[in-house]
């Protein structure tokens, strides 16, 4: 079984019971951070890196789609990390891509994506950017080994 952090380790919680059920199986990747509650799912990308849905209270798969990543297979630890913002959520993908989508129970609806910075850092075989953005005063700050960037978020004067 892989590592537990925080307080699904101490079993202090019920809601960590899927997420303890899940590690090891493929669900959710061990000892993960990337993830987002929304009600009664639970999203994240798992170990092959497949942005996933799942029933918080029974641990059921509901889908999983490698869009995000742009990957025509399963990957060796692909990521994303997950931003909430209202009924959207921003994914910075390990591509250097910053993706604007719906999340629901049925599916994964992206509703567009600019890439921010050229992935650096080895992993797994391929360059990859682990590093979670920063969101702050109308923009978005993203770095990789060699820069720091930030977009401007804000939406353009007409």
């Amino acid at each position: 079984m892989g590592a537990v952090r925080g307080p699904c380790l101490a079993g202090r919680t019920t809601a960590c019971l899927p997420l303890r059920a899940g590690i090891g199986a493929g669900t959710l990747p061990d000892g993960t951070t990337r993830l987002s509650l929304d009600g009664e799912t639970i999203y994240a990308f798992d170990q092959p890196g497949q942005l996933r849905a799942v029933d918080l209270k029974t641990g059921k798969r509901l889908w999983g789609t490698l869009a995000p990543l742009s990957a025509k297979k399963d990957l060796n630890s692909g990521t994303g990390f997950l931003v909430k913002n209202g009924k959207l959520y921003w994914i910075f993908t390990e591509n250097g891509e910053l993706i604007l989508c719906k999340l629901g129970r049925e599916k994964y609806e992206e509703i567009g994506r600019a890439k921010l910075l050229e992935p650096t850092g080895p992993g797994f075989g391929r360059d990859v950017v682990w590093s979670h953005p920063a969101f702050a005063n109308k923009c978005v700050y993203a770095r990789n080994d060699k820069e720091i960037v930030c977009a401007s978020m804000a939406r353009e004067q007409k």
